[in-house]
C-alpha cells in the first residue's frame, strides 16, 4: 500500500523560527542588561572603593621622614649632624609572609635578636604601604650579601636614610644627649603619622628636651611600584619640612677646657652667666660616646657602661646629689642678716667646737683649737663652721628651709634638660614622711654647714652662686640661646624673681667682699690673679662618718671614702660675667676644687675672644658606614675635633689649662 506523506508546513516553521530569535534576543538584551548593571555597580556606584583599590596594588603613598634639625654652640659649632647610613626596608603591601622572609634575611643581613625585636616592634604599628626598616647602618659585606639575592625577596630594598652623628664624641654626651631607635613603650605615646617612615626619637639631653623642634613634619610622595615593589615612577610629592635648628648657649672652646680639668677625674662642673642664665658649660665626668646609642648599642657596649663603677652614663651635673659643705655660707650668712640674727658686727668665740644647751656633744669646727673671735666677714674667709653652727641654733631649721630654697635649694632649678634631681633641703615635715621620725637638734646644725641630710646638685650650685653674684636677682638656667626653622619658639634670658631679703642693699656687697677675700686671703688663695677679680667659696663634703673624738685620717680610708672637694664663685667680681660650680668627687680639699675653676676662668675673661679654642681640622671620631658622605663633606658640616682631646690631649689649644691640671692636687689648699 503506498504511504503519503504530509506536505511541508511554512507558516509553523516561520512560527517557530521567530520564537526562537525572539527568544534568542530577549536572552542577549537580558544577558546584556546584566552586564551593563554589573558595569555601572563597579564603575559607577563603587568607583571610588574598586579604584582606591586597583591604585593600591601599583600606586602607593610612601611617607618622607624629616631631616633633623642641627644643633650648634653660641658661635655656630656644629655639634649634631646629620649622616646618611644604608639601610634594609622592608614593605609590607609587597611581603606576604613577613615572618618567614625575616627568617631567611637573618643569616645574610647577620640580624641579631635585638634587631629583630625592634622590627617586630615597629612592623605592629605601622600602615601597610610603609615600608619599615629591617636593620640601620648596613655595613658593606651586608650590602653585598644581599645584592646577590635579591632577586628572592621582592618587597625588601636597601635605601640611604639620615641618621644622628655626634661629631665631638663624649665632650658633650651628657647635655646634647642622644637619639635612638623609637621603642614600643614610645611607640604608644607618639603621633604616629608624625613619625611615619622615623626611625629615631630624642633619649636624653637637649635631644629628648626639644624632640618638638627638632624633629620637623613629615612628608610623603605618590609611586607606583611593580610587583617586586620597586618604584617604576613617581606620580606626585609633599616635601618633608626639616626640624629647628637649635643654637645653643654652650661655648665649645669653654666646655672643652672644663672637660680638660677633670679628665680623670670624677665629678661635675656649671658654667653659666649670671645675668642671662644661660649654660656656658656642663660637664659629668667621665662620659661615653653617644654614637653608640644612635642605631642600637650592643648588649657587650651597653653592659660595660652600666657595669661601669665610675657610672659614665649619670649626668653628674644635673643629676648629682652631693652634701654641699661650705660652698653655701654665703647664701645662708645672707640668711642671718636677712633675719637679724647676726649683722656685720656680730662676734662669737670659737674654741674650735659648739656645743647645744644641755648637751655634751661638740661639733667640731675644721681648726681644732677654733678661730677666735670671728665675725660673718671672717667666718666666711676662713670658713668658721662655729660662726654658722651658732647661727642656725638661733635661726632654726624652718627659717633655714624658708630662706635657702628662695636659692633654689631642695627644688628643681627649671633648667631645659631632662632629669634633673631637687637635691634636698631637709626639715622635720620631710624626716616624720620619710623615716617616721622626729627632727633632733643636731640635725639643724649639720645642715648649716652643707652637710646631714642636706644635697644639692652642681647645677643647683651655680644657680645659687649667680643670684648672689645677681644681688638677689633670680635668674632660671637654660641651655636653647636660639631656635631658627619652621616653629617658633621663645627663650627667656632675663632675671625673673628676687630674693625677699629685709637686710640693706650694700648687704649683697659687704657678702661679695667676703668671697673676694677668700680668695685674696682666705681657703681659696691658691687661685688668686692680678687679671681679674673673683669672688668663691670653697668646701668640703664629708663622704664617711668620723666618730666623736676620732681624727679624720686619709691614710686609713679608701680612694672613694675621701671627702669631695666642692668650689663656687663668680667673676669679675664687680660685674660677673661668669658663675662655676665645681665638684670634684673625692677631690680631698674645696681649695682643690677651686685650683680646677682657675683655667675656666681663664679662658672665658682672658683667652676666649683672642686666641677661642676651635674643632681641629680633619679628625673624625666614630665609625658609621656612609653612604658614600664624609662628615666633613655633609651640607653645614664642621669637622670635629679628636676624640681623645677630652681626655686632656688638646694641649695645642689651651697650654695653660692643659699644664694647670697636673698641678691641681700639689697647689691645693685645704679647706677646713
Amino acid at each position: 500500500m503506498k504511504q503519503h506523506f504530509p506536505l511541508k508546513n511554512g507558516q509553523e516553521e516561520k512560527r517557530i523560527y521567530r520564537n526562537r530569535v525572539i527568544f534568542s534576543i530577549v536572552t542577549v538584551i537580558v544577558l546584556m542588561l546584566l552586564l551593563v548593571s554589573r558595569y555601572a555597580y563597579l564603575q559607577i556606584f563603587n568607583y571610588e572603593t574598586f579604584s582606591t583599590a586597583s591604585d593600591k596594588n601599583r600606586i602607593r603613598l610612601q611617607p618622607l621622614a624629616p631631616a633633623r634639625g642641627y644643633i650648634y654652640d653660641r658661635n655656630g659649632i656644629l655639634l649634631a649632624d646629620n649622616y646618611p647610613v644604608f639601610t634594609a626596608t622592608l614593605s609590607r603591601a609587597d611581603v606576604p609572609d613577613i615572618d618567614a622572609t625575616i627568617k631567611r634575611l637573618t643569616p645574610i643581613l647577620e640580624l641579631t635578636e635585638e634587631d629583630i625585636e625592634r622590627f617586630q616592634t615597629r612592623i605592629k604599628a605601622s600602615r601597610k604601604t610603609e615600608r619599615v626598616t629591617i636593620k640601620l647602618n648596613l655595613n658593606e659585606n651586608d650590602i653585598a650579601r644581599f645584592s646577590e639575592v635579591k632577586y628572592q625577596f621582592p618587597g625588601v630594598n636597601i635605601d640611604t636614610q639620615m641618621t644622628r652623628y655626634y661629631p665631638h664624641g663624649e665632650l658633650f654626651a651628657h647635655v646634647i644627649g642622644y637619639v635612638g631607635r623609637i621603642n614600643d613603650k614610645e611607640l604608644k605615646s607618639i603621633d604616629k603619622d608624625l613619625y611615619a617612615g622615623t626611625n629615631l626619637i630624642g633619649k636624653i639631653g637637649v635631644e629628648k628636651s626639644y624632640e618638638d623642634l627638632l624633629h620637623g613634619m613629615p612628608g610623603n610622595e605618590s609611586v607606583e611600584a611593580d610587583a617586586f615593589g620597586n618604584v617604576l615612577r613617581n606620580l606626585g610629592r609633599k616635601d618633608p619640612v626639616r626640624g629647628n635648628d637649635l643654637f645653643l648657649s654652650l661655648d665649645y672652646g669653654l666646655q672643652v677646657v672644663a672637660s680638660e680639668q677633670l679628665a680623670g677625674r670624677r665629678g661635675a662642673i656649671v658654667a653659666m652667666n649670671p645675668k642671662t642664665g644661660e649654660i656656658l658649660a656642663l660637664v659629668s665626668s667621665p662620659s661615653f660616646n653617644p654614637n653608640l646609642f644612635v642605631t642600637g648599642i650592643s648588649t657587650k657596649d651597653y653592659s660595660a657602661l652600666r657595669d661601669n663603677l665610675d657610672q659614665p652614663l649619670y649626668n653628674r651635673a644635673v643629676q648629682g646629689a652631693y652634701p654641699p659643705g661650705s660652698t653655701i655660707k654665703p647664701m645662708f650668712g645672707m640668711g642671718g642678716l636677712h633675719y637679724g640674727y647676726v649683722d656685720w658686727n656680730t662676734a662669737i668665740s670659737d674654741p674650735g667646737y659648739f656645743t647645744l644647751p644641755g648637751d655634751s656633744h661638740r661639733f667640731r669646727d675644721h681648726k681644732k683649737t677654733g678661730h677666735g673671735a670671728v665675725n660673718l666677714h671672717k667666718a666666711q674667709v676662713v670658713s668658721c663652721d662655729t660662726f654658722f653652727y651658732v647661727m642656725s641654733y638661733r635661726m632654726g631649721i624652718d627659717k633655714m628651709n624658708t630662706w635657702m630654697r628662695q636659692f633654689g635649694f631642695g627644688e628643681k632649678t627649671g633648667v631645659d634638660l631632662p632629669s634633673e634631681s631637687s637635691g634636698l633641703y631637709p626639715n622635720p615635715e620631710w624626716k616624720m614622711r620619710t623615716r617616721n621620725s622626729k627632727w633632733l637638734r643636731g640635725e639643724t646644725i649639720s645642715v648649716s654647714i652643707g652637710q646631714g641630710a642636706f644635697t644639692a646638685t652642681p647645677l643647683q650650685l651655680a644657680m645659687a652662686t649667680a643670684i648672689t653674684a645677681n644681688q638677689g636677682a633670680h635668674i632660671t638656667p637654660h641651655v636653647l640661646r636660639e631656635s631658627k626653622g619652621a616653629k617658633l619658639h621663645t627663650v627667656h634670658n632675663a632675671p625673673n624673681g628676687h630674693i625677699q631679703f629685709n637686710g640693706k642693699p650694700e648687704d649683697w656687697v659687704k657678702m661679695r667682699e667676703a668671697m673676694v677675700d677668700v680668695i685674696n686671703s682666705g681657703t681659696g688663695r691658691g687661685i688668686r690673679t692680678s687679671m681679674y677679680s673673683i669672688a668663691g667659696k670653697t668646701g668640703t663634703a664629708q663622704v664617711k662618718s668620723i666618730a666623736q673624738g676620732k681624727r679624720y685620717n686619709e691614710a686609713l680610708l679608701s680612694e672613694r671614702q675621701l671627702d669631695h672637694g666642692l668650689f663656687v664663685g663668680f667673676a669679675p667680681s664687680e660685674d660677673p660675667e661668669i658663675s662655676i660650680a665645681v665638684v670634684w668627687e673625692n677631690g680631698r680639699h674645696g681649695g682643690s676644687a677651686a685650683q680646677i675653676a682657675k683655667p675656666i676662668f681663664d679662658y672665658w675673661l682672658l683667652t676666649r675672644k683672642k686666641n677661642p679654642i676651635k674643632p681641629a681640622a680633619g679628625q673624625v671620631s666614630g665609625g658609621l658606614m656612609t653612604a658614600g658622605l664624609k662628615p666633613s663633606e655633609l651640607p653645614n658640616g664642621n669637622t670635629p675635633i679628636n676624640p681623645n682631646a677630652t681626655a686632656g690631649s688638646t694641649t695645642q689649644a689651651t697650654p695653660n689649662a692643659a699644664s694647670s691640671t697636673t698641678a691641681t692636687a700639689s697647689q691645693a689648699v685645704n679647706d677646713e
